[in-house]
């Protein structure tokens, strides 16, 4: 397996991405997958992962980080954008057809926690895409909305809207706007504020654990406003006959989310579990990930040669 430093335009921003490419000899030309990274994430991290796994299972794999963060360009840094990450998937789809090694005919694409929610709202709207797969499924517009575990009281989504109402005024007098800091100093300050689910989210962000230099630990205040006014699951129902596979955590507090997507798709779906894991655990934690890619690879297998 290598890879290679590559970049594509997406609505003019170039996007910076990581092309794995198999070393298995192949006869004719390859599936290929693109890979999407989770919120705040980069192309190092998680994404990176589960594309060079399944490289070594023979697909051609795309990990990119998403516009306005990571290496890919776009100002201001730090946008949560859901029109345009949904856009960067069809981009990356773009990409992958016009490489003279990937059969056009047999793309798929694989979004995990925020990119699961993005990847699907893709591939309602993009024909070329055969199948679709997520894991640690997330719907950010909905997490900002309701909570990682769908309990949060609305009074906390409008202050966010409130602050970022603000922060839009500031920056049309031509003030700082500021940003919206997501983690906070300490694991124990994450898990006042989340439960298990914030101390393994920071451990994995701001520790040790999976700390990258690029990836966000801000995102812009219109990022708030921006998740108002967003549902990604409506293009759900648009995915059939075409497939989707969701891949959770046994104890992930955000499978609700993949549960509500699961019950609006109309084509082959499939909700599967990973036993004993949590949502961030399917990040990195080997004995998990294995078992995922596994089904992965089968899955894509089975639905992108036909």
């Amino acid at each position: 397996m290598s890879r290679t430093r590559v970049s594509f335009d997406s609505a003019g921003i170039e996007i910076a991405a990581h092309l794995y490419t198999p070393d298995i000899p192949a006869v004719g030309l390859r599936s290929a997958l693109v890979v999407g990274h989770p919120g705040t994430g980069v192309k190092e991290q998680t994404s990176g992962t589960y594309a060079q796994l399944l490289a070594e299972r023979g697909f051609v794999t795309l990990a990119f980080d998403a516009a306005h963060q990571g290496e890919s360009g776009g100002l201001p840094r730090g946008l949560e954008d859901p029109a345009q990450r949904i856009e960067d998937f069809k981009a990356a789809v773009s990409y992958l057809t016009a490489r003279e090694e990937v059969d056009a005919d047999r793309v798929g694409l694989l979004g995990i926690c925020a990119s699961g929610g993005y990847s699907l709202a893709a591939t309602g709207g993009d024909h070329r895409v055969k199948a679709v797969a997520t894991v640690s499924t997330a719907e950010p517009a909905r997490q900002f909305r309701f909570g990682a575990d769908g309990s949060q009281d609305p009074a906390v989504f409008q202050a966010l809207l409130e602050a970022a109402a603000q922060a839009r005024t500031r920056a049309a007098r031509g003030e700082d706007p500021g940003v919206l800091t997501m983690f906070p100093d300490t694991a124990e300050e994450a898990g006042a504020l989340g439960g298990e689910h914030g101390i393994e989210g920071w451990e994995y962000y701001c520790g040790a654990r999976g700390c990258h230099e690029r990836s966000a630990k801000y995102l812009t205040w219109d990022s708030v406003d921006k998740m108002a006014s967003s549902d990604v699951f409506r293009a759900v129902p648009l995915i059939g006959p075409r497939p989707v596979l969701q891949i959770i955590g046994e104890r992930a507090v955000t499978a609700w989310m993949a549960i509500e997507a699961h019950q609006a798709a109309t084509g082959p779906k499939e909700l599967h579990r990973i036993p004993g894991a949590s949502h961030v655990d399917l990040y990195d934690k080997r004995e998990h990930v294995d078992q995922a890619v596994d089904k992965l690879a089968d899955y894509f297998t089975a639905h992108l040669d036909k």
